[in-house]
């Protein structure tokens, strides 16, 4: 599975090498038709040790898992589906449930030095918290539609899971833009 910064350059399109490598052991479970594209899908699940070494003393990751959504035209990925439960511990010592659904659609791909990187998508995502208090559900949701002005590659100074923002962007731990 991938960080926050691998996951952003996944959904957005703009890593294929990543979205290649994530997926290159998965195995399709079916076809479905999205925006009028027929696509195959490929699941891909945390596996137990993954999702262990991932939790923390608070914080337990009980399911990570992702499908992938690719073109039969084109072979492009136009939709990844992003879903985690995590199990806190609240201060009462009581369990609180998150459960994140992030489903994203990713177009308008364009080469770009013989790649194919997307300059267009939207996400929707949805977060629901429960637990054994009886103050019952909490659902949230949020929308993000995004575009690409500009690519570049090697850019000089950048990291491998780096996404250089335009001016105005928020700065993420250790004072690094993403």
């Amino acid at each position: 599975m991938v960080g926050v910064c691998e996951h952003a350059a996944i959904v957005k399109g703009l890593d294929p090498r990543c979205t290649a490598a994530l997926f290159s052991s998965a195995v399709c479970t079916g076809e479905k038709l999205i925006n009028g594209d027929d696509c195959f899908v490929l699941p891909v699940d945390a596996n137990p040790p993954t999702v262990r070494s991932r939790s923390r003393n608070t914080v337990e990751i009980i399911r990570h898992s992702i499908r992938g959504y690719f073109s039969q035209r084109t072979g492009l990925l136009v939709r990844l589906d992003d879903s985690r439960l995590l199990r806190m511990k609240s201060s009462n010592e009581e369990n609180v449930y998150w459960e994140t659904t992030i489903e994203s659609l990713i177009r308008d791909y364009r080469l770009i030095n013989g790649i194919n990187v997307a300059h267009s998508g939207e996400a929707d995502v949805h977060l629901l918290t429960f637990g054994e208090n009886r103050d019952g559900l909490t659902r949230m949701r949020m929308e993000e539609v995004w575009t690409v002005e500009e690519v570049d590659f090697s850019v000089e100074g950048s990291v491998i899971y780096g996404l250089l923002l335009a001016s105005g962007g928020s700065q993420g731990r250790e004072g690094k833009s993403w």
